[in-house]
């Protein structure tokens, strides 16, 4: 149980922002002055300690930071960011690569805190493409003057809590530091690249590019020969625009993924004329679903009807396109025969697309469940193996064994390239926390912590890091759910938790270590009641040599874990220790 001081409130005037009224007796509190009543002067307590630089610093300018900044100030608090990129926009600001779209319908994928905003923006297509969702995101930044919150190009470096003062100190790589009551870590969980360490990586001596760090400037395919290695989502949305333009593309794949077709078109007026009179009812119905879409999976189990109706149902989700095809039925990534029954229409599909069956057997995963690694959503990838100028090279068989200046020497041959592209993905989850030197009470490294694999409570705190909050990481939706509302909810909560700690004049808030140990034994459980840990997947950490293998995100469901959320807080915030 969440413990606090014994201090009864009084009757009187009502702080801003809180839910119980105060008298202050003796001398006046500290902080930012806001106006008088019945001559006397009122300030609010969200000020904080004037020895602080800041309320709440926030690290991070995506689509989590961005909301916090909003949410945060709204409360009148002080509040500061730092992004290590030029702009706003987190992953989708670096992901400029061919081809990049987000998986989650445009529609969706957006801010749901103001009405306005809602009716004002309209999506062009029903997957938006990486330039439209960064238009948005700084059509946001502008609208509600968040920018002018944040120091762009500067990385934090380190971030070490203060046991004395209750606060933290962040120090940045222009050497300049800000100490702050409250943390928030909204560094995003596919921000931290993964370039592997191949033989002669650096040698090359052409153009190299990797798909989570691509140019601003215009990348040029027409009339080389290119080369991708990598076959995640990043490379399977690319290798279609690359190969269209260049004079020769050979992909070297070494875990062949399951991909479902976009289906992707222009919104009609009549379509999103229909969207935003009943926005309202839509993301209630996201908030209280598994994925946080209003999407239902089929009613039945894909073993309770006949192949004639289990075809038609996937025949509609393959219509639909994309990931949700993974929750066509509610037990496929359940139910190993369940999943059989999917994973076969899909080969069937693979191969009624891919001419050469030699090719398709390539192309076909044999290594995992579907959906159990994120399925992709492509445009005509399966179709660019089609193209003579594509050369598939399957790196089980033939294992790159050197990168040479003029290209990729595999086991079996030498293939000569102007340009290579890694499309080889993130340290995901934990990365870009890990690559932070994170120091909580008495110097304890949150990357010695979590040596084992992450440990959260809710996926929003960490015993021994008082303060610190993460938005959508490890122990959470996250990856698993609609990111844009999964930040919402997040960054919701921490607010109120912000205001409870200010209301019951204390000074910390920290996860108890035994609300962590449950609370991690619950997402192992959850996870091991599915099929998804037998897939070497990033869920899992599997792409990052050494890292430990964890499922990290709980899959309990988005409603689900709202709700836990809710009710710990309801609780007075069972399992935070409050001081």
């Amino acid at each position: 149980m969440a413990t606090v001081p014994d201090r009864p409130l009084g009757a009187g005037w009502r702080r801003p922002g809180f839910r119980s009224p105060t008298v202050w007796e003796g001398p006046l509190p500290k902080g930012r002055q806001i106006g008088t009543l019945t001559g006397m002067t009122i300030y609010s307590h969200h000020a904080g300690d004037p020895g602080l630089d800041y309320d709440v610093v926030v690290v991070g300018a995506g689509l989590s930071g961005l909301y916090a900044v909003h949410k945060l100030r709204g409360q009148g608090l002080r509040v500061h960011g730092y992004e290590s990129a030029e702009g706003v926009g987190g992953t989708w600001y670096h992901n400029r690569y061919p081809g990049a779209r987000c998986d989650v319908e445009s529609i969706d994928y957006s801010y749901s805190f103001d009405e306005e905003l809602q009716q004002e923006w309209t999506w062009s297509e029903r997957f938006a493409t990486q330039a439209e969702i960064l238009a948005y995101l700084e059509h946001v930044a502008d609208r509600f003057d968040l920018k002018s919150a944040y120091d762009f190009l500067t990385r934090v470096n380190t971030t070490v809590f203060d046991d004395e003062r209750g606060a933290w100190t962040v120090t940045t790589d222009t050497g300049a530091t800000a100490s702050c009551r409250f943390l928030i870590m909204a560094t995003g969980v596919l921000s931290a690249t993964n370039k592997p360490d191949i033989d002669g990586r650096d040698l090359f001596a052409g153009e190299t590019y990797h798909t989570g760090e691509w140019p601003h400037e215009a990348v040029v395919f027409a009339g080389k020969r290119v080369g991708v290695i990598g076959t995640g989502s990043s490379g399977m949305q690319s290798i279609p625009v690359i190969a269209e333009t260049a004079e020769h593309l050979v992909v070297f794949q070494r875990s062949p993924n399951y991909s479902v077709p976009a289906g992707n078109r222009p919104l009609s007026d009549e379509f999103i004329a229909e969207v935003k009179a009943n926005y309202a009812e839509r993301r209630r119905l996201s908030r209280e679903s598994g994925g946080g879409t209003p999407n239902a999976p089929y009613p039945k189990s894909a073993l309770e009807v006949d192949a004639a109706e289990r075809k038609r149902v996937y025949d509609e989700w393959w219509n639909r396109g994309g990931y949700l095809f993974a929750k066509a039925f509610p037990d496929q990534t359940t139910n190993i025969e369940a999943n059989d029954t999917a994973r076969e229409y899909v080969e069937a599909r693979i191969r009624e697309i891919v001419r050469d069956p030699a090719v398709a057997d390539m192309l076909i995963p044999t290594d995992h469940p579907i959906g159990t690694k994120r399925i992709v959503t492509d445009s005509g990838y399966f179709e660019t193996f089609n193209r003579d100028n594509v050369t598939l090279v399957n790196l089980r068989e033939t294992p790159i064994e050197q990168i040479e200046p003029t290209g990729v020497r595999t086991s079996a041959q030498s293939f000569e390239l102007d340009m290579l592209i890694f499309a080889t993905g993130f340290d995901a989850m934990t990365g870009s926390l890990s690559r932070i030197d994170v120091r909580g009470r008495r110097g304890r490294a949150l990357r010695e912590e979590w040596a084992a694999g992450p440990r959260t409570y809710l996926g929003l705190a960490v015993h021994g890091f008082p303060n610190m909050f993460i938005v959508t990481g490890p122990g959470s939706p996250s990856v698993l759910a609609n990111m844009v509302l999964g930040a919402e909810q997040h960054v919701d909560w921490v607010a109120d938790a912000i205001n409870y700690v200010a209301e019951h004049n204390a000074t910390t808030i920290e996860a108890e270590t035994d609300a962590v140990d449950s609370w991690v034994a619950e997402c192992s459980a959850k996870a091991s009641n599915t099929l998804f840990p037998s897939a070497n997947s990033w869920y899992m950490g599997a792409n990052i040599e050494g890292k430990p293998r964890v499922f990290m995100p709980y899959i309990g469901g988005f409603g689900a874990y709202g709700n836990i959320c809710a009710e710990v807080a309801e609780a007075g915030y069972k399992g935070f220790e409050i001081s």
